[in-house]
């Protein structure tokens, strides 16, 4: 993994995506770790106040601060037990989401560990598990219809690990994303 722009002194500019993709991490490390996968529908703050006038007071904050922001509308994703990529496959957005977001927690290995990986999947998952160079992460990918796309990844250990982010830290999830947005990605 390569560090985010901000240790070359050079800070990421607050997209709305990259904004939307740093609250949601915050929202869900507060729950702690060893969760299942969690989805966001994104839609424009404004947007959404227009179509639900009702919404107004209570979005007033999000809409004052970032008036081209998103608001966050968490989904429910199936739980039967088949990987987040098989279930991304079947999801697609109606017009009136601008974007969607998506958390889950995976392990990595480093580059070279993947010579030594057995090839029997129940042996894999065994042999990750095990691996003394495992390190267990949470990533964030964001993506909106325009395009755009913000992740972020922290590791589990130390306590103190920093959020690396940027738009390509997690280049496979964020496609998963964009396909849900529109099939021809």
């Amino acid at each position: 993994m390569t560090p985010p722009p901000e240790s070359s002194g050079e800070p990421l500019p607050s997209t709305p995506l990259r904004l939307v993709a740093l609250e949601v991490e915050a929202h869900v490390a507060v729950d702690g770790w060893d969760q299942p996968a969690r989805m966001y529908a994104l839609v424009r703050t404004a947007a959404l106040v227009e179509a639900e006038p009702g919404l107004a007071e209570q979005l007033a904050v999000s809409l004052r601060d970032a008036p081209d922001g998103f608001t966050t509308i968490e989904q429910e994703l199936p739980q039967d037990g088949r990987p987040l990529e098989d279930v991304l496959e079947g999801i697609e957005w109606p017009d009136a989401v601008d974007g969607c977001a998506v958390v889950v927690e995976r392990i990595m290995l480093p580059p070279e560990a993947e010579a030594d990986l057995p090839d029997d999947p129940d042996a894999l998952v065994e042999a990750v598990a095990q691996h003394p160079e495992r390190k267990d992460v949470r990533l964030v990918a964001a993506v909106d219809r325009e395009g755009g796309g913000h992740s972020a990844v922290r590791a589990r250990t130390p306590d103190d690990a920093p959020l690396l982010e940027g738009p390509d830290l997690v280049p496979g999830l964020v496609h998963a994303l964009r396909r849900t947005l529109d099939a021809s990605a």
